[in-house]
């Protein structure tokens, strides 16, 4: 399943409701998040491209199902 109009913000909610927390921001580009165990970039755009965002989702370790549900 492809995410289409997800925007970096709503990104970083969803990844937050996981458990993930922001680490740091790499300058005004890219999010760095982790869980402790697991890291993930997620680049700030208002519309992430549908195929990043499906990497991130499958380098947190998350399906698209439980990605949905945290919409």
């Amino acid at each position: 399943m492809l995410f289409t109009d997800v925007s970096h913000a709503r990104a970083v909610r969803v990844f937050m409701k996981a458990g993930f927390w922001v680490v740091k921001s790499m300058g005004s580009r890219h999010t760095g998040m982790t869980d402790g165990k697991m890291k993930v970039v997620i680049p700030r755009h208002t519309r992430l491209n549908p195929y990043t965002l499906k990497s991130i989702i499958r380098d947190a370790g998350l399906t698209d199902s439980e990605f949905k549900k945290l919409l």
